[in-house]
């Protein structure tokens, strides 16, 4: 077999080390993809990689009666594969495992959400390495796939740090796909997350066959000036208040696009129930469960901006339309109210006073209109 030249380099410039035993740190499908490529690679060249340890975080209670557990993914994949595997909450008075004449010597973390403290890092002598999915310095943080789709960028990629013994996503940059990335059509967080997982994995797998995590390290990121025309945002954990949904500042397109990625969006309204002790006054939080879907035909209703209107009262299934900041109109057929299930809007808005609809078959209540205004904007 002849050899390219850029092979012949590679050989000629790749650094020596001891076989590896690693401590691979992860927990999803992202993380999945590099351990499954890594004992792939632990099989085929056994004085390359001796031995894999997997440390993931334990099963958590899911639910509300916190009777059932998630377990995380990638500890059913350790097991497939014949790892050890190690599940721990803290690293606070843990060690890594130990042989008598060969420790771990290098640190893993893909995707796994914990610092890895800098004791570990330090009794590892090739210290640790981190797949990260996206380009540093762009998106450091713990969801930078999402942050990626919400940011509408339709060029992504993975890097290859080392393992900073003190904070996250600073280390030096081992390996990087090449400005300005690889283009994408993904629409969501699994499809991204299909395309770049095999990056990562061939990028780490590589990176081992070079030898470019042994000192001294070269920093290989690309150039800051490519960052002038950007600004570079920390891809924070997703949480409750970004899927509050904002009608006053968010389009159409925004709204569908965060549904898509970040999952039910959610508001409060008000309420005004009517019972024997007189008028009550509330709020109830409104999760928009299957989303919304854009009105294609023409509104002849004006609503005001985020302020649900239910339309076709006559009608066997009358639906939720909500105005948005930029003239477009949302569609919502079901909504869930919490603590309750989800249901038909119509039927939620009747049940939780949210608009004035007066009972069905009462034969002294006429019905003005074909729809019915909320009591108030949603917030």
């Amino acid at each position: 077999m002849v050899l390219s030249i850029s092979s012949q380099r590679r050989l000629a410039s790749a650094k020596t080390y001891d076989p590896l035993r690693v401590l691979f740190c992860g927990s999803d499908k992202f993380s999945i993809v590099s351990l499954q490529a890594l004992d792939h690679e632990r099989r085929l060249r056994t004085g390359r990689i001796a031995s894999i340890d997997v440390v993931c975080r334990p099963e958590k209670p899911v639910r509300r009666q916190l009777r059932a557990v998630r377990e995380v993914p990638i500890a059913a994949t350790a097991r497939c594969l014949g790892l050890p595997l190690h599940q721990i909450d803290t690293f606070t008075g843990w060690t890594p495992p130990t042989c008598p004449q060969d420790p771990v010597n290098l640190i893993i973390a893909v995707s796994f959400g914990l610092r890895i403290p800098a004791r570990i890092l330090a009794s590892a002598k090739y210290g640790g390495l981190n797949v990260h999915p996206s380009m540093l310095p762009e998106f450091p943080g713990p969801a930078p796939l999402h942050h990626t789709l919400l940011a509408n960028r339709k060029t992504t990629g993975v890097t290859l740090q080392t393992l900073h013994p003190t904070r996250f996503d600073e280390g030096i940059i081992v390996a990087q796909t090449p400005y300005p990335g690889v283009e994408h059509q993904a629409a969501t967080v699994d499809e991204l997350q299909a395309l770049i997982a095999p990056l990562g994995a061939n990028m780490l797998i590589q990176s081992l066959k070079d030898g470019s995590f042994v000192p001294p390290i070269r920093e290989v990121g690309w150039s800051n000036s490519a960052l002038a025309s950007r600004e570079v945002t920390h891809a924070s954990k997703i949480g409750p208040n970004d899927r509050h949904l904002d009608w006053t500042t968010w389009s159409a397109a925004d709204i569908l696009r965060r549904q898509r990625i970040i999952g039910p969006l959610w508001n409060m309204t008000k309420t005004i129930a009517t019972g024997k002790d007189g008028e009550r006054k509330g709020a109830k939080r409104i999760i928009w469960e299957h989303g919304f879907r854009l009105l294609e035909e023409e509104c002849h209703l004006f609503p005001a901006i985020g302020h649900p209107i239910v339309v076709g009262l006559h009608a066997a299934t009358p639906k939720m339309y909500i105005r948005t900041c930029d003239g477009n109109v949302l569609v919502a057929d079901s909504v869930k109210v919490e603590g309750e299930a989800t249901t038909e809007a119509f039927h939620a808005t009747k049940r939780n006073s949210f608009a004035p609809i007066p009972k069905r078959g009462d034969e002294t209540t006429q019905y003005p209109h074909d729809f019915v205004a909320f009591h108030s904007p949603l917030t």
